[in-house]
């Protein structure tokens, strides 16, 4: 990808376009609403500032303009919300509310409630939560029977205890039960939006406190399809590290029986930017159906000259006695802003079930 085709930058989802956006809109509904000066202060220093650095601009922008009782200005932003033209952008309605709807808890909550369904709420609830937890979980539990699919994904994702893009909920961290009526009511969640952040939520504990979640699914009705849906993603990290307990609940057969007959990664050598694929052929040993969860693990070389592991999901399948089966996956190995490459050998494990039954490996030069 060049220069010219790359995405803008996140932060650019609050440039002076969309700044001035919110502000003709306001002007329009809000007689007197000074656009000027909420321009002025939207944009001070814009270009220094990261993406929640602008948001939280933008709140106080807006606090700056619009009527300084609470309940009117909540009344013109709840006006605003269907008018903002982007779901990320419309976040700048919670964080007002998170910055000074604290003090009028039931109207925030409302509030909250309300501005979800086109922005999430998921980083203004955590302020709730931080200053008056059981209150705020309480709403929330109610919440996750919501007819509304947005508000019950903020019931889920709001409580989440490693949130990213927000700080952790240390209470949920050292304890996560309070949140389980929250997850058994969205266990079975016709949404796809609602159960996968129930399975992101139920991924954060296994971080924390894995037995909880691996007893809390086991006794899950896994012959549901979104139930099943949500505790395979909810396991992917334990997974990933094998633990033999989440492989069994998603239906591994536990410890493969099989033979590794070929695992390569080709090119030996490759510049950063470059391709490349691994191939494996696998065959079974055992006298029965086995389901064998693959995975690849690629150990890439740190500054320092150490590694760092990351496994990846190959594929999921069914062997019968005596069969075969082809495998292959090719991937672009490129920086990130998660992970910088550095030149040297990187070595690629093949895992079947938790175990690394084949190695091999490449060389990076950049």
């Amino acid at each position: 990808m060049t220069d010219k085709q790359a995405a803008p930058a996140l932060k650019e989802i609050f440039d002076r376009a969309r700044l001035g956006h919110f502000a003709s809109e306001t002007a329009a509904i809000a007689p007197g609403f000074d656009a000027e000066r909420f321009l002025s202060l939207a944009t001070d220093n814009l270009d220094a500032l990261g993406i929640m650095q602008r948001l939280r601009q933008t709140a106080v922008s807006f606090q700056a303009t619009l009527p300084s009782n609470y309940s009117k200005a909540l009344a013109i932003l709840e006006v605003l919300a269907p008018r903002i033209n982007h779901g990320f952008a419309s976040i700048v309605l919670s964080e007002f509310v998170a910055l000074y709807g604290r003090a009028h808890f039931d109207l925030s909550m409302q509030a909250l409630r309300n501005f979800t369904r086109y922005g999430s709420a998921e980083f203004a609830i955590r302020h709730f939560l931080a200053s008056d937890f059981e209150r705020t979980l309480a709403v929330m539990v109610n919440w996750a029977e919501d007819d509304n699919e947005h508000v019950r994904r903020l019931a889920s994702e709001g409580s989440r205890p490693r949130l990213p893009w927000s700080f952790n909920l240390k209470t949920l961290i050292k304890d996560p039960s309070p949140t389980a009526p929250i997850l058994e009511a969205l266990k079975s969640d016709h949404s796809l939006y609602v159960r996968k952040s129930v399975a992101n939520h139920l991924n954060d504990i296994t971080k924390d406190n894995p037995l909880r979640v691996l007893e809390r699914v086991g006794g899950w009705d896994m012959q549901n399809a979104h139930t099943a849906w949500i505790v395979k993603h909810a396991l992917r990290t334990l997974i990933k590290k094998g633990d033999a307990d989440a492989l069994r609940l998603i239906g591994s057969t536990g410890k493969p029986d099989v033979s590794v007959n070929h695992f390569s990664v080709t090119p030996a050598r490759i510049r950063l930017g470059e391709r490349i694929t691994l191939d494996a052929r696998i065959a079974s040993t055992a006298s029965s159906n086995q389901k064998l969860v693959i995975d690849y693990a690629v150990h890439y070389v740190k500054k320092a000259g150490t590694a760092s592991k990351k496994v990846f999901k190959l594929k999921e399948i069914e062997l019968a006695p005596a069969a075969r089966a082809e495998l292959s996956i090719s991937q672009v190995v490129r920086d990130f802003t998660t992970r910088k490459h550095h030149a040297g050998h990187h070595h690629v494990e093949l895992i079947i079930n938790g175990d690394t039954l084949a190695t091999s490996g490449f060389d990076l030069a950049l």
